[in-house]
């Protein structure tokens, strides 16, 4: 029998798992677990206003910059799911706190940066350390309270400091190279670590040894599971660095297929596997991870269109292409005070599916209006942010709902880990469409009459690819979710965490 909850409020020490009454009394757990996310969201976007900065610096060719970026995201996708799985064994927040020194520790080491190749060291070191961290954000916030309407409330006041994060991370990158060397756009990372662990070691509460998965850990299942996300994430830079028509990009694909069946036959014959996908086929975790694969898959595409439209097809500055993607930056941060709003009023189950719509909504109307001018283009920015602002934190909490208690990090994990290889598979997508209708180097502008057309072509096609499949991915999961009733979802119990509205 798990110990009883205390139920009485506290103030800001931490106490056990589900024992803070509101958002106030978890004030300094909630401010250590949003400079978590803050990091996460500027760490690449800061960074990319300084690549010209670096390439100069540091006499970079093009690919090493392009590792620059992609050696952190490939790092932190491919192993965010074996880190979750890890801290549901040894501990949600023992493994945060050694990711976050990891992170200060590679941040500082940034400094002494001489060359390209030490840098992407640098860079995959804290790829590293997020995967560490980054999982465990999620599953904490939900783990902090029993009421799901507290549980929204805590994810959205931590994806509204990301997604600040997020859109003036180019804005902080500027201002600082004005001044000051690039690695100080590293060393930011410092004092966030620094309030991160300070809110983690005192307002967390420590895990319950009782409350962790005690099963024996998968490595054969955790490096096929790593493979197969690492290629999945390698695949769409292959694609746009080599073309189509190149065996390497295939060869990755094949991988992944190839990677990706061993895993599933690998987890459905050992005792004790990482995953357990008899839990992933629960209609609410599979639901909950398909809205967020729809999202994920949308929103990349159309970022990635709307970018090269803004600067290449109509000849806009970066200055100016930036203040055009302004819409969404105001929706994204101004949004999440209404959120938790928003799904009280519809539950839980109907704003997953309706802001995952959103999304694919948004791509829509890109992919058919979108050429007829910016008024277009902001509509369909809006729908997209709008539905971005949601289902973040309703799928998440119906993957986490739906999973035994010491399972949460591994379904935090499972749930970025969705997002990040749908969104290199649609931005794999629209290079791979661009690659086979355009003729030339997309990215070196001037396009003539001829070229202008077959860029629309591609966002005709490769937008009506991801708008289908994102559609279909959403109705699955609305069929899914229906199905079962509250009472009957799962035979196996999940310790009494509440079922959606």
């Amino acid at each position: 029998m798990p110990s009883p909850r205390v139920t009485q409020e506290r103030p800001v020490a931490a106490g056990p798992p589900g024992s803070f009454r509101s958002l106030r009394t978890a004030w300094v757990a909630l401010a250590g677990l949003s400079a978590i996310f803050l990091f996460e969201m500027m760490s690449t976007t800061v960074l990319n206003v300084a690549l010209p900065t670096i390439g100069r610096e540091l006499a970079a060719p093009t690919v090493a910059l392009q590792w620059v970026t992609n050696s952190y995201s490939v790092v932190f996708g491919a192993l965010m799911l074996v880190f979750g799985v890890v801290a549901d064994r040894l501990g949600r927040r023992r493994v945060m706190l050694a990711g976050l020194t990891l992170l200060g520790a590679a941040s500082l080491a940034s400094m002494a940066v001489t060359d390209t190749g030490e840098l992407i060291a640098v860079r995959a070191v804290m790829g590293f350390a997020a995967a560490m961290t980054t999982p465990g954000t999620m599953a904490m916030a939900f783990r902090l309270f029993d009421e799901e309407g507290l549980r929204v409330r805590a994810i959205t006041l931590i994806s509204t400091v990301g997604m600040a994060g997020l859109a003036i991370g180019p804005t902080v990158g500027g201002f600082v190279l004005s001044f000051a060397p690039w690695q100080v756009l590293l060393l930011v990372n410092v004092p966030i670590v620094a309030l991160a662990i300070a809110g983690i070691r005192i307002g967390v509460p420590a895990d319950d040894p009782a409350d962790l998965h005690r099963a024996p850990t998968d490595l054969t299942g955790g490096v096929l599971g790593t493979a197969t996300i690492v290629l999945a994430l390698v695949a769409p830079t292959l694609f746009e660095d080599l073309g189509a028509g190149s065996w390497a990009p295939w060869a990755a694909v094949a991988g992944v297929v190839v990677a990706a069946a061993l895993f599933v036959v690998r987890e459905r014959s050992t005792r004790h596997p990482l995953l357990d996908l008899a839990l992933v086929a629960r209609p609410q975790v599979s639901g909950g991870l398909a809205y967020k694969a729809a999202a994920g898959l949308a929103n990349a595409g159309l970022a990635y269109l709307v970018t090269l439209q803004l600067q290449l097809d109509w000849g806009w500055s970066p200055t100016l292409a930036s203040v055009g993607m302004l819409p969404q930056v105001v929706v994204l941060i101004a949004g999440g005070p209404f959120v938790h709003r928003f799904v009280e009023w519809v539950g839980i189950d109907r704003a997953a599916w309706i802001s995952a719509g959103s999304v694919v909504a948004g791509l829509a109307v890109y992919t058919l209006f979108g050429n007829l001018g910016y008024p277009w283009v902001a509509v369909a920015l809006v729908f997209v942010a709008a539905g971005m602002r949601v289902v973040g934190a309703a799928a998440a909490v119906n993957v986490l709902n739906g999973l035994p208690r010491n399972r949460t990090s591994t379904g935090a994990a499972l749930v970025d880990t969705a997002t990040e290889v749908t969104a290199a598979v649609g931005v794999a997508v629209v290079g791979t469409v661009l690659a086979a209708v355009f003729a030339g180097n997309v990215a070196a502008g001037h396009w003539s009459t001829q070229q202008t057309g077959q860029f629309r072509e591609a966002v005709t096609v490769s937008g009506t690819v991801l708008t289908v499949v994102s559609a279909a991915l959403v109705g699955w999961a609305m069929r899914r979710t229906r199905r079962v009733s509250g009472d009957q979802q799962d035979s196996e119990p999940t310790e009494s965490l509440p079922t959606s509205a």
